[in-house]
């Protein structure tokens, strides 16, 4: 079944003529149900006193665990999976795609996007990247977007990048997300955005007084491939620079078009990180920079360790980045293996709960955890912004940090998401929590009322479930709640409470240290 935007559209003048946005909106939540984006009648849950191994691999390579996605890892086996996972263009992802391709922006050029104002870009590269992540049945895809944008950072405030960001995201990263490295840095290096952000545009040398522009040079070792401690000098920057001379944007006809100048390319002899580079190459330089530097030892450790940093803990082990730097070389930097790599490794299993949550990871994880409704407008993409951690908004090239240091600070808004969005107090976000809750066995079946009250969202007086918290905890954390956890959310578990106090209960699960964590 192929349901298209335009399908979508006559649909909505067959029911009565041209109808508002909420009202395309509630189409495609219907259409996307027949494409089985629902909760299922019955969800298995992890009622173990440890988190589950195949929970903790869901956490950490998706954004969060829908309902039915444990009993598909179980049923399919964990290999399986992941191999499912490396090769998303074999995944049907037609349900997300309803939902995503709204954004029309994001299919045109940086100089057609000059057409729109940056705030209506920036609220569209903001909501598809959120929407992706919650509803995208290519979560490891989308998990490696996140990651190569982090690495790769542009930050759209910076002059006009914002404009050349969404073909960024989609040539660039989206392109290259678990293909080679090699191939994602070079798209990376003449990117329009990245152009802007790192002043590659502004690197010219016409003549031997001029000063190549260092910006770009120095991040690409620095951050890029080699790393800080990749054994680069200040020499090497300044070669590399030359070699990148040259390149520049049209403007204004031909706005945002790459192209090479050789007028304004230094064209001499260079020695890059020990290896001399002909005089001559013209614009030939920047691919033999950019192999020297992406098949250099140090690149391969640098990103062995930023990725089981960022998948296993914050100091790896040093096994694992041995293991993953010599998968990156002999495979040639093939982003699929080095992956495969890690979440196989023993080193991944043994860290269950070692790593916090973004706000983004935590905002989409609450949202695929609760199965919600929603097409991410302002009300809750604010939250993003209240957290500090608006998608392509990270002012310096390192991008947003992955440390647990750097995010505690924001707790309290984490917890006023959680008990807004588990009080269905965000707008035009909709759960539907006794559906959930009897899926995974919270509330026996035979107390499932086939309609909710509409009082639920708002009454203390409606009679409530008795909820089996065991079920419950384990859905959202992967264990069952220890003593002091039950303790605490054991005056939340008697029938007698209101449908408002179970729906607190799911709150302050949400908002426990077990949720935070992954």
């Amino acid at each position: 079944m192929t349901v298209s935007r335009r399908t979508l559209l006559k649909a909505a003048v067959v029911a009565g003529g041209t109808l508002p946005l909420v009202g395309c909106e509630r189409i495609t939540s219907n259409v996307t149900k027949l494409l089985d984006e629902t909760i299922p009648s019955e969800v298995a849950t992890a009622c173990g006193a440890s988190v589950d191994s195949d929970f903790h691999l869901l956490s950490r390579a998706t954004y969060g665990i829908w309902p039915g996605d444990l009993d598909r890892i179980k049923k399919q086996g964990r290999l399986a999976w992941l191999d499912e996972q490396i090769h998303p263009e074999r995944i049907d992802d037609r349900a997300c795609d309803l939902r995503a391709r709204r954004f029309e922006s994001l299919w045109l050029d940086p100089g057609t996007c000059m057409e729109f104002k940056k705030p209506f870009l920036r609220d569209e590269l903001t909501r598809h990247a959120l929407l992706r992540a919650v509803y995208s049945r290519r979560q490891l895809y989308e998990v490696m977007v996140g990651f190569w944008s982090d690495h790769l950072n542009i930050d759209v405030g910076k002059g006009d990048a914002i404009y050349a960001k969404p073909q960024d995201d989609r040539l660039v990263v989206r392109a290259h997300a678990l293909g080679k490295f090699r191939s994602l840095i070079g798209a990376s290096a003449i990117s329009p955005a990245m152009l802007i952000y790192l002043d590659g545009k502004e690197n010219r040398r016409p003549n031997a007084d001029s000063i190549p522009n260092e910006n770009y040079a120095r991040e690409l070792l620095e951050l890029h491939t080699l790393g800080v401690d990749g054994g680069y000098t200040q020499k090497d920057v300044y070669e590399v620079a030359r070699c990148l001379t040259g390149w520049s944007i049209h403007s204004p006809w031909q706005r945002g078009v790459v192209y090479f100048d050789p007028g304004q390319h230094d064209d001499g002899a260079k020695l890059v990180l020990g290896e001399k580079i002909a005089a001559g190459g013209g614009r030939r330089d920047l691919e033999t920079v950019l192999d020297i530097a992406c098949n250099h030892k140090s690149t391969a450790r640098h990103i062995a360790r930023k990725l089981a940093g960022h998948f296993v803990c914050e100091d790896p082990p040093p096994t694992l980045i041995d293991d993953l730097a010599s998968a990156f070389t002999k495979s040639q930097g093939d982003i699929k293996t080095v992956i495969s790599t890690l979440f196989t490794s023993q080193e991944f299993d043994q860290h269950h709960g070692a790593k916090i949550k973004r706000p983004f990871h935590f905002i989409a994880s609450s949202l695929r955890s609760l199965a919600v409704d929603t097409y991410a407008h302002k009300d809750l993409t604010e939250y993003l912004n209240r957290l500090g951690h608006g998608p392509f908004q990270y002012p310096t090239p390192d991008g947003y940090p992955d440390k647990a240091s750097y995010w505690t600070s924001n707790l309290l808004w984490r917890w006023n998401f959680a008990l807004a969005i588990s009080g269905n107090k965000v707008p035009d976000v909709n759960t539907d929590l006794v559906a959930l809750a009897t899926a995974v066995g919270a509330i026996p079946r035979t107390e499932r009322h086939d309609s909710p009250p509409a009082e639920a969202k708002t009454s203390s007086n409606k009679p409530g479930y008795k909820i089996n918290l065991d079920h419950l905890y384990a859905h959202f954390v992967g264990r069952i709640p220890d003593i002091a956890e039950r303790k605490a959310l054991a005056e939340y578990t008697d029938e007698n409470n209101s449908p408002v106090e179970q729906q607190e209960l799911i709150g302050l699960i949400l908002s426990s240290p077990a949720f935070q964590r992954c």
